[in-house]
This record gives C-alpha cells, sequence and structure tokens, in this order.
C-alpha cells in the first residue's frame, strides 16, 4: 500500500487528486494539507511514503517544506505539482535541487485537471521503485563520441526515462540524447537534475555549442530545436555537436524530434540508435524514417507501457521501425547495438 499526503492550497485540486488517488487499490490517501506548516506537523504523525507538493501556499510554500527535510526524522519521496508559468519553472528547478524527487506540470484549466490522472498515478508509483546512485567523478569528458543514442518523448515520456536512464551502463560508447517536449523556462534543466541523480551517466540540459563526448546524456533545452551538426576536432576525430536554433516549431512543438532526429542522422548514418517514448501528436515519426535511411537502428516503446502512443504509431506508419519492444527491455537493447558498430 502506497501511504499518501497531498498538500495544496487549493481546495478543488485537494479534492480531485484525493479522488483520483483513493480509486486505486495499492493507494491510500492518509491525510490532506492546505499548507507547509500543516504538511510538516502530517509528516511526523501519519508518516507517508509519498507527498504531492504545491509550491505557492500561505505561511510556508513548498520550497520552505522541502528546506526543512533534515529536521523530520523520515520525510516522504516527494513529487512536486508546478504551474505553467517562468516563475514556478524557476521554483520546480530549485526544488530539485532542494531534494524533491519528481515534478508534474499542473494543467492551465479546470477542465483538464482529469485528464493527468493516469500520470499522476504512474508517477507517485514510480517515485517508490526509483532509487538514487553514487556516480564517480566524470571522466574521459573530451572522447568525442562516434556513436549516437537519440531519443524522443513526450506526454507520459519523464517516468519512462528514469527507466531508460537508469539501466544504461556507465560503460555505453555512445553519447545520449534526449529530445522530451516540455514548456520553456527552466522545466527541462528541472529533468536533467533529477535525471543527473538517477542515470550512471552525466546528465545535463543541452547549451548551444555543447560536444556530443561518449557517456554522457544530453537534455534538450525547451524553447530551441536541439540540432545536431558535425564537428571534427583537433586530432580529425569526427562527431557531434548541440546547435540550438530558434527556428519555427514543429508539429506545434519546439524543440520538436524530428528536428534531433534527422540532423543525427546526417552526421551518424549508420552508427545511430533512435527510440521513441509516449507522446501524443507524430512528432518523431519522419526523424525515425530518416534514420533508418541512413542505414541506422530504430526502436519504438510497445502500447502497452505507454501513456500516449501517437508519437511511436507515427514511425509505425512509415514501416520505419526496427524492434517494438517492452520499456524494461530498450536499456539492454541500445547497449547491445551500440556494442556490435563498426566506428
Amino acid at each position: 500500500m502506497i501511504r499518501v499526503l497531498i498538500v495544496d492550497d487549493s481546495r478543488f485540486m485537494r479534492t480531485i487528486v484525493e479522488d483520483m488517488l483513493s480509486k486505486e487499490p495499492d493507494f491510500e490517501v492518509i491525510g490532506v494539507a492546505s499548507d507547509g506548516i500543516e504538511a510538516l506537523r502530517m509528516i511526523e504523525s501519519t508518516n507517508p511514503d509519498v507527498m504531492t507538493l504545491d509550491i505557492e501556499m500561505p505561511r510556508m510554500d513548498g520550497l520552505e517544506v522541502l528546506r526543512q527535510r533534515k529536521t523530520v526524522r523520515k520525510f516522504p519521496k516527494t513529487l512536486m505539482l508546478s504551474s505553467l508559468t517562468s516563475k514556478d519553472a524557476l521554483a520546480t528547478k530549485t526544488a530539485i535541487e532542494l531534494g524533491a524527487d519528481d515534478f508534474m506540470l499542473k494543467p492551465k484549466g479546470i477542465n483538464t485537471v482529469r485528464g493527468i490522472e493516469r500520470e499522476l498515478i504512474e508517477r507517485i508509483r514510480n517515485l517508490i521503485s526509483i532509487k538514487y546512485i553514487q556516480r564517480a567523478p566524470e571522466a574521459n569528458v573530451g572522447d568525442i563520441a562516434t556513436r549516437c543514442v537519440v531519443v524522443g518523448s513526450s506526454a507520459g515520456g519523464p517516468p519512462m526515462l528514469d527507466v531508460l536512464l537508469s539501466n544504461l551502463p556507465s560503460t555505453l560508447d555512445a553519447s545520449v540524447v534526449i529530445t522530451q517536449h516540455m514548456p520553456e523556462g527552466g522545466f527541462t534543466a528541472a529533468l536533467a537534475n533529477r535525471l543527473n541523480r538517477l542515470s550512471p551517466l552525466p546528465v545535463k540540459e543541452t547549451e548551444n555549442g555543447d560536444i556530443l563526448f561518449k557517456g554522457h546524456v544530453f537534455i534538450s533545452k525547451a524553447g530551441f530545436h536541439t540540432v545536431i551538426s558535425g564537428f571534427i576536432n583537433a586530432f580529425g576525430k569526427t562527431g557531434g555537436k548541440i546547435v540550438h536554433t530558434k527556428s519555427p516549431p514543429v508539429h506545434n512543438v519546439r524543440p520538436a524530434v524530428d528536428k534531433t532526429f534527422t540532423s543525427a542522422a546526417h552526421v551518424y548514418k549508420e552508427n545511430i540508435v533512435s527510440v521513441l517514448l509516449s507522446g501524443m501528436g507524430s512528432d518523431g515519426g519522419e526523424g525515425t524514417e530518416v534514420i533508418k535511411g541512413t542505414g541506422g537502428k530504430t526502436m519504438v516503446c510497445r502500447e502497452e507501457d505507454c501513456l500516449v502512443y501517437g508519437m511511436p504509431r507515427s514511425a509505425l506508419e512509415r514501416n520505419a521501425v526496427d524492434k517494438v519492444l517492452p520499456l524494461r527491455l530498450i536499456p539492454k537493447e541500445i547497449s547491445e547495438l551500440i556494442a556490435g558498430m563498426s566506428r
């Protein structure tokens, strides 16, 4: 049984989140709180496994609750519920730095709140299973990658990225570039920060001009397309580097998976592996087709493991997919494909 404490100053949000979670046989909502002071008292008295935590609240906000975590005997795993504003993006990044375990974006309108139900439930279940790692200091930073793994995801993608990255080997002989649809303002930086605590490979948000080093993971910065261009280092070794562009959105999103996949295919040709995870719409289908056309390897996650199957389906409809796999098998498949590449 997963014991959950709901903390939000909105009576509406407290009520609807409680209703969503109470339907699940493996969940028990052990209490609700309207501010941070009440939340800290209830953590001590009820010992929840997981807490959903609003950021802006009267008396004590969510960030101050996190700052008090060392004063609490047993602090629960924490899922931040963030609004879609630049201010909340910065606060979310700070929350992750203060020890929050994950974050989720609240819908803009009251009428769409019910749409987060399945993702909210899966996020909380995922929190119970995640384990943080102690990674050795980064090494071989200057070793340019001659192989590349590109990953695209959208709605329902972040918990899948937890599984994917936490199961890749620290010795992976490739760079990994992940394009996750998110609003701009700092949310992708927060995502990179939290994934960096789970992954055997170092994770960072992309910066314009980043060189793709092997054994490193890059999260596409929201608000820019992440384009991969060819790069030759001082020793004549060829690889890729990140170029940010503000060119118009593709599929109404920026960054677009198709932009990253297509540009990376032209740089890495047969030495690239692509993966499409959960996501709405058709972004990634065209890019997957280009990768297959250059001799790269392509895969998508099976539908049963995805919240939304639009993006994987768009690649399948183009007959551009080599394998459809359960999420748990994708990291092993990536490792084996990269190990078998010649370059």
